[in-house]
């Protein structure tokens, strides 16, 4: 069972590398400022000030570009610029170098011993390491699958829910108030297709010629269920009115392929908090008010026998039909009552949808509508998950094998388990299209990317069974023991996750952690072959590598749960 973590993640102060991170922006401020004061620098409007992590871990643990930002504002040579700067910062006593390098970056270092320090700050008591204060409890509504409740998960579908419930659990990490939602398309055209399809099964199961209608849904699934209805309920159906029997057997449909679609999803250990029907969007009103706000405003236009949103006086392309000539509702309409509920009556600060590809081309008008109804449109993101091809080795997949049909989330996850799902749906951006192998996603080796990074976090427990085994608590372990290049570097990768956690919640996107957690193992499998940890020749030296893996087991498996995968003890 997979781990939740959006309900268990605990608060935390601001990390302490962010802390530092800041401090060096303040103090290359106050250095730009004081030098423009002083005359060596022209007085022109400061930039954004900002420092990153360089690429090339010689040029130090951070470094800006602000000289080169600077340079075409006043004229003078980046790397002037630089030393002018740098000469004027006031370093903090973490750092222990501040560099200038060509083309004109700044770079820091910090100090050994502060580095070593920080093992002591990710081991605390609470074991919330990782996150920051960055929401500040804003409310923030995630929605995502939301498959119409007609047929089984498939593949894609998986990938849409491993993005929103990591995006979750990060964002309740980074101190967001999280909610996450299914919308179940209850209604509309395709519900009445879904219902007269399977009343034509259930009828076809008790021998009656009954035809499928055209527009119905011809899945080997919809026989399966039609043939569970009729072991429940008998010809209860057949001495109905067909209307009445249509009605009754698709609602009866519905409930369970929800409950199906709830079970996959619990597999790959997707919860969700609300499960929000787009029926009561009618029943409870919204959808009345909605079009009649939008009426008052001059947003809505008859034309062409239908009711048009002026989606132009907005600057869209087009404009967008809301109610069709026979009065009933367009998806469009729907959507715009359901993001006045989400935003108007149930007042989140910020909503994110992932949706799928086929929904690329409504993006630009449900921001247009969002902002038709008094709403910032910078307060709906909403994210394109591209498609996912299953491939065995170099072999394309394109059938289920049980069904001869689609392939469903669901096999997938027995075949491969929820954690290979999770990790390799994570291991790509959302908008690039993604190639699935099953035969890699199951093998046990460094190859997988999903064994590599648990066996890190396996073997770290085994080490620390040793020294208990042993008898050799680290508790007192002195961490400025460590001062050896493989150790320093363990620290600071360590020191990069509250930073990945930050910049997903600037950029939405988590496939940063699968990245993060990949070169996390690498650089703990580096250090392993390098130095000995369990040693009875120098014990101190001994107690403080002790620490400094169960400071790296704990971060491997914050790192782990946030991408809602096991961490394991024992492979």
């Amino acid at each position: 069972m997979c781990y939740n973590a959006a309900t268990s993640i605990k608060r935390s102060t601001v990390t302490e590398i962010i802390k530092v991170r800041q401090k060096l922006i303040d103090a290359l401020r106050q250095a730009a400022g004081q030098a423009q004061e002083t005359g060596k620098l022209p007085q022109v409007p400061l930039p954004e000030v900002s420092v990153e992590r360089p690429q090339n871990p010689e040029h130090g643990d951070y470094a800006t570009s602000l000289p080169l930002k600077l340079a075409r504002a006043t004229g003078l040579r980046p790397l002037d610029i630089a030393g002018s700067i740098a000469e004027l910062i006031t370093p903090g006593p973490e750092v222990a170098s501040i560099t200038v390098a060509p083309p004109g970056f700044i770079n820091f270092t910090f100090k050994d011993d502060w580095l070593s320090q920080q093992v002591d700050s990710i081991l605390s008591p609470d074991e919330t390491y990782g996150n920051i204060d960055l929401g500040h409890h804003r409310r923030v509504q995630i929605e995502f699958v939301s498959v119409n409740p007609t047929g089984p998960l498939h593949v894609g579908h998986g990938r849409g829910a491993i993005l929103g419930s990591t995006l979750a659990n990060v964002m309740t990490a980074a101190g967001f108030d999280v909610e996450t939602e299914y919308y179940i398309n209850d209604s509309g055209s395709q519900i009445d297709a879904f219902s007269r399809s399977l009343f034509a099964r259930y009828q076809q199961s008790l021998g009656v010629n009954a035809e499928m209608p055209a527009e119905g849904y011809f899945g080997s699934y919809m026989v399966a269920l039609a043939r569970d209805i009729v072991a429940e309920q008998g010809d209860t159906f057949l001495k109905l009115p067909a209307p009445e029997a249509v009605s009754r057997i698709g609602q009866l449909g519905l409930s369970k392929m929800t409950d199906q679609i709830r079970q996959d999803l619990k597999l790959l250990g997707v919860s969700f908090d609300v499960w929000f029907s787009e029926k009561s969007l009618y029943e409870q009103g919204q959808f009345k008010k909605v079009m009649a706000l939008l009426q008052q405003g001059g947003y809505l236009a008859e034309k062409e026998s239908a009711t048009w949103f002026v989606s132009t006086a907005l600057g869209e392309d087009k404009d967008n039909v809301v109610l069709r000539g026979d009065g009933s509702a367009t998806y469009f309409a729907t959507d715009i009552a359901y993001h006045y509920n989400k935003f108007i009556e149930r007042k989140f600060d910020r909503v994110i949808n992932i949706w799928g590809a086929d929904h690329q081309g409504h993006v630009s008008r449900m921001k247009a509508v969002v902002g038709a109804l008094g709403v910032d449109p910078e307060q709906l993101k909403i994210i394109i998950s591209q498609m996912v091809t299953l491939r065995r080795g170099g072999e394309l997949v394109r059938i289920s094998k049980r069904s001869g049909d689609i392939i469903t989330l669901r096999e997938v996850v027995d075949e491969v388990g929820a954690d290979a799902c999770r990790f390799f749906f994570l291991s790509r951006s959302a908008d690039s299209q993604m190639d699935f192998d099953l035969e890699l996603a199951k093998k046990e080796s460094q190859d997988n990317p999903v064994y590599y990074v648990q066996y890190a976090h396996a073997r770290i427990a085994s080490i620390l069974r040793l020294a208990q085994g042993k008898k050799l608590s680290f508790g007192d372990g002195d961490v400025s023991l460590l001062a050896s290049e493989p150790e320093l570097a363990l620290v600071r990768k360590m020191l990069l996750l509250p930073e990945i956690v930050e910049t997903i919640v600037h950029t939405m996107e988590p496939h940063h952690l699968a990245h993060y957690a990949q070169d996390l193992a690498t650089v703990f499998h580096s250090f392993y072959k390098q130095c000995r940890v369990v040693s009875r020749d120098n014990e101190p030296l001994s107690k403080a590598r002790l620490k400094l893996v169960a400071a790296a087991k704990l971060v491997l498996s914050r790192t782990l749960r946030l991408m809602g995968m096991s961490a394991p003890e024992t492979m």
